[in-house]
């Protein structure tokens, strides 16, 4: 494994001072592993929701355009006043893309950790995943079973840790059920797989009725279309059948976050014996962990008490607060389930190059349900 290429082909994101962002490929020296890392040739990375955002960022893709570099392609768009404002702290900074993975360790430091790594497929996080060989520390790849298929190991992080998060999280603030938007994404399904599996009441928000048969046919119980007319009765009713108050939001922007605390309330005061001037004592947190709207997030009417809190979550602080047993225990479940509870889906495999074909970034830009996006850079 030592027949390596002098370089390395990286994709990366620029926001220029002048109002553009240009995505492109950089052709850097190939990384040489130090005593404690591992060189992984990238195999399969997707493009999740969160890599997309850094991608075009705040750029406006009706602008889009392509070109070529150094005879790749580039793509290049306008970024709106606003979207500078948002992206100040990154302009003039060539970043690479790419959250997640999966490869083969082709070389590794002096360590043992890191010796006991070469030859083995792994997942891989830490970002710069959009690219033909990735550097890292051992404790930021897991090894994964021999035969497992790159495709399932390209997904083992972002999706599953993060809706394994959901659940850790439920318990230590002491809720007993959940509430999930975008509940028919492939982390949605992985959740309603989750709590199936561990008997935790789940109410899955979604916005058709193609979604909701999705759902259906993966055994979710509570479903709830936000196009649907009647969907605020619905949601109470689920929320009260559940006993959900806790609820994680990928859209972000728009009204669905406060209508999610506004039918947790209701569905308390459905329990209560008497008025109370300022709502029920019931505790409601949502979590904002998404930006499929970007819009800013409104309460058309704040009819949920003042017993509430909205905030936002992350993967990375979560992990770091629940500490090295707890991200043990949720690797080694993935590991464990990763071809049934925590496999990821998609529509569409494509080469690195291709990734910058604008009528296909344009396509998986889109984050249209059911269309997945998966990166092979070596084809």
């Amino acid at each position: 494994m030592t027949d390596l290429p002098e370089t390395n082909t990286v994709m990366v994101t620029l926001v220029k001072p002048e109002g553009q962002l240009e995505v492109y490929f950089e052709r850097r020296p190939m990384p040489e592993p130090k005593p404690h890392e591992v060189l992984v040739k990238v195999l399969t990375t997707p493009i999740n929701p969160s890599d997309l955002g850094l991608l075009f960022g705040g750029a406006d893709m009706t602008t889009a355009r392509a070109g070529t570099r150094d005879g790749l392609p580039t793509i290049t768009a306008d970024v709106p006043p606003a979207g500078m404002r948002a992206m100040g702290g990154r302009i003039g900074d060539a970043l690479a893309i790419g959250n997640e993975g999966c490869g083969l360790v082709v070389k590794a430091g002096a360590s043992p950790e890191a010796q006991a790594l070469v030859g083995k497929t792994v997942a891989l996080l830490g970002g710069e995943m959009y690219a033909e060989y990735r550097c890292l520390p051992v404790q930021m790849v897991m090894p994964l079973p021999d035969g497992t298929d790159p495709v399932d190991g390209a997904s083992c992080f972002v999706n599953p840790l993060t809706s394994l998060a959901f659940t850790e999280t439920m318990r230590m603030e002491n809720h007993s059920a959940i509430v999930h938007t975008a509940a028919a994404s492939n982390l949605g399904q992985m959740l309603v797989k989750i709590c199936a599996k561990d008997g935790i009441p789940l109410v899955n928000i979604v916005r058709s009725d193609a979604q909701v048969e999705i759902l259906k046919a993966i055994g979710a119980q509570h479903i709830v279309n936000s196009s649907a007319d009647d969907f605020m009765e619905r949601l109470v009713d689920a929320i009260t059948e559940t006993g959900a108050t806790i609820g994680f939001d990928a859209i972000g922007g728009g009204k669905l976050a406060g209508q999610i605390l506004a039918a947790m309330e209701a569905a308390a005061v459905r329990s209560m014996t008497g008025y109370r001037r300022y709502g029920s004592d019931t505790f409601k947190q949502v979590y904002i962990y998404g930006a499929l709207d970007l819009s800013p997030t409104t309460f058309s009417a704040r009819s949920f008490g003042l017993t509430w809190s909205l905030s936002g979550f992350l993967l990375t602080p979560f992990l770091q607060k629940a500490g090295m047993e707890t991200n043990l225990r949720l690797r080694k479940r993935v590991v464990d389930e990763l071809t049934t509870t925590f496999k990821s889906h998609y529509s569409h495999e494509i080469s690195l190059t291709d990734a910058l074909d604008l009528d296909t970034a344009q396509a998986y830009n889109a984050k249209r349900t059911g269309e997945k996006y998966l990166i092979r850079p070596h084809g």
